[in-house]
């Protein structure tokens, strides 16, 4: 019989001065991790669906950050450092217990910079469709292969990540993209001591097969794992994605 859909709830925590919204279940359970969401260019709609899914079994949270959405402002610039920090802060007050900490695209940059600047609150790191290789740190390669990966997008993504798009306007996500340019991931992952999973969609020219076994390899316990889908693939396919993160949550291969 399938499970009914979790109630969740919409809570704001601070972190220093700023508050951080998010939205997930109310329950702690020391028995399993919480498994804690960043999303790309700051837009949580197309991950609702796999924290669903997380939450099914156990606790689960998707973070809005920098909170271009969130009535009350912005939580933090919405450049990778900023960003990173304040998830960082979130994880060092909020959670109970070390968590399976995923970002995916922009966003899962943010959870590898969060994840060294908090290691003792993150379990395993899971990099979903991690942007950007090194020839994608230019904008006409980048847009080049943006292209090659849209027309594989599920129709439905689009109004679940517009609205934020148009309040966060064309400026702040250019500086959200070229903040993500700047950075070197490949650099970072060494530090990372916990296990990371890289998982990426099977059609992704944005985060390639290549790209995603090598960040693997920069990590002292790493995985490449692909998805079907493109780029967006957490949005048609919660119930993979849900499940590879249930495995990071439990150690299972």
């Amino acid at each position: 019989m399938p499970q009914p859909p979790p109630h969740l709830h919409v809570s704001r925590d601070r972190v220093g001065a700023a508050v951080v919204r998010s939205a997930g279940t109310r329950r702690q359970d020391g028995r399993c991790a919480p498994i804690v969401l960043v999303p790309g260019l700051g837009a949580p709609g197309y991950l609702l669906r796999t924290l669903e899914h997380c939450a099914r079994s156990g606790p689960a949270r998707l973070l809005d950050v920098p909170g271009f959405r969130d009535p009350s402002g912005q939580a933090c610039p919405e450049t990778l450092g900023p960003l990173a920090e304040t998830v960082a802060r979130w994880l060092a007050v909020v959670p109970q217990a070390p968590v399976v900490l995923a970002g995916h695209s922009t966003g899962a940059q943010v959870a590898l910079h969060a994840a060294v600047r908090a290691p003792e609150r993150v379990r395993a790191l899971v990099l979903l469709s991690p942007t950007f290789p090194p020839h994608l740190r230019r904008m006409r390669p980048l847009l080049g292969a943006l292209a090659r990966t849209v027309v594989h997008e599920p129709p439905d993504v689009v109004p679940a990540v517009l609205p934020t798009y148009l309040r966060a306007g064309p400026r702040r996500l250019l500086a959200c993209v070229r903040s993500a340019q700047a950075d070197a991931p490949e650099d970072v992952l060494p530090s990372v001591a916990c296990p990371v999973t890289v998982l990426a969609g099977e059609r992704d020219a944005l985060c390639p097969p290549d790209w995603a076994g090598h960040l693997a390899r920069r990590a002292a316990t790493g995985r490449a794992l692909r998805a079907p889908g493109a780029h967006a693939f957490p949005h048609p396919h919660p119930a993979v994605t849900a499940e590879i993160l249930a495995r990071a949550r439990t150690g299972r291969p």
